[in-house]
């Protein structure tokens, strides 16, 4: 007897419709299950939608290369479906001696994670470039720009089911048991049902530690802790003062609250980092003060009032407060003993823009195990 589907998806978020999508095109029979009641409605709903050249991570890291990686699959992946986007550029600011040498350290790192059209920049250039922007120099990203995520989604799903694959929505995972074809996966639901599958994939984001224990025989050890970085975001009454997203230097843990141009042509800020411990997404408007404090060292004309309550998002981080930020994890069964598993912890920023990228890279870890049909 034969598997019901080579691999089955837990997850359709961007980074398991990715997934998803490359084993699909590979031959791979695949299944997608999402507890949502619609693609997409988690991690990859509530962020900047932010399309990042790689500028940060530390070099031979999976961020560093993924995202280089990935950027270029999305641009082009974008074009070729017709997915909104624009390819915008980013300006890093600099106020003061503190942050002029960082942005030497940025300019370094992203030189040697490959990164293309990265420009130094004077006050006097970056100004002409946004008069509005108060700023002691500047990094230009050329590579940097936003995009329509969900569209995105809709396209890889669209891929997966055009390549015979199938994505199921209102389907929690319950768990998994070894069998003889592989896997044993029980799927709950208004269509609950138990499949056989050669091979799982844990693409969850913030459920993923909780789907990962529900594995049978997945080692408790392996599971790293998860903590929920929430990001609040403000939207700008008025006119959007920047053509390019502008950032600050990055802050311990994320980014740092920066803004952005949306393909509405919206000014939005954020996010910011907060840890917090319930997956509360209500926007805490006392947090505006900060807001107007970090935005005038770069935008000093933002009015008073000006800003209102737009949305939240949590991150899957994989870190705590005070802690170094680590790397994403891509899991296999050399870490966890549990073969034709994979599983994926922590993939936030630049998760989004890596997406393509790590779809390919699991498509391949799984294809040369030796775990699917041909």
């Amino acid at each position: 007897m034969s598997a019901d589907f080579d691999v089955v998806v837990i997850g359709a978020g961007a980074v398991g419709l990715a997934c998803a999508r490359a084993l699909a095109q590979s031959g791979c029979s695949v299944l997608v299950v999402e507890s949502a009641p619609r693609i997409g409605e988690g991690v990859s709903a509530r962020n900047s939608e932010v399309i990042h050249a790689g500028l940060y991570y530390p070099s031979g890291s999976l961020k560093a290369r993924f995202c280089v990686q990935g950027r270029r699959m999305l641009y082009a992946y974008l074009e070729t479906k017709g997915v909104a986007h624009r390819k915008c550029g980013k300006l890093v600011v600099a106020n003061g001696a503190q942050e002029l040498a960082r942005l030497d350290d940025i300019a370094a790192q992203a030189a040697r994670n490959g990164v293309e059209n990265l420009h130094r920049l004077s006050r006097d250039e970056a100004v002409a470039m946004e008069p509005a922007l108060r700023c002691d120099a500047a990094l230009l990203s050329n590579e940097t720009g936003v995009f329509d995520s969900h569209g995105y989604m809709l396209a890889l799903q669209g891929d997966v089911e055009s390549a015979g694959g199938h994505v199921i929505v209102d389907a929690p995972f319950e768990a998994a048991q070894r069998s003889t074809q592989g896997w044993r996966v029980r799927i709950g639901g208004r269509a609950a049902t138990t499949i056989e599958a050669g091979a799982v994939v844990i693409a969850a984001g913030l459920q993923a530690q909780a789907v990962a224990a529900r594995i049978d025989g997945y080692p408790a050890q392996s599971i790293p802790a998860l903590h929920y970085g929430k990001g609040h975001y403000f939207r700008l009454q008025g006119k959007a003062p920047f053509e390019r997203l502008v950032y600050p230097p990055p802050i311990p843990g994320a980014l740092g609250t920066h803004y952005r141009r949306d393909l509405g042509g919206a000014a939005i800020f954020g996010p910011d980092l907060e840890y917090v411990t319930t997956l509360d997404y209500a926007v805490d408007v006392s947090r505006a003060t900060r807001f107007y404090a970090d935005i005038r060292k770069f935008w000093p004309d933002l009015p008073d009032d000006a800003l209102i309550p737009d949305y939240a998002g949590i991150r899957p981080k994989i870190h705590g407060p005070g802690e170094p930020q680590p790397d994403f994890r891509i899991d296999g069964p050399e870490h966890h003993g549990l073969p034709g598993v994979i599983a994926l912890f922590g993939i936030e920023s630049p998760g989004l823009t890596s997406s393509l990228a790590i779809g390919a890279w699991v498509d391949a870890q799984l294809r040369a195990a030796d775990r699917m049909r041909p």
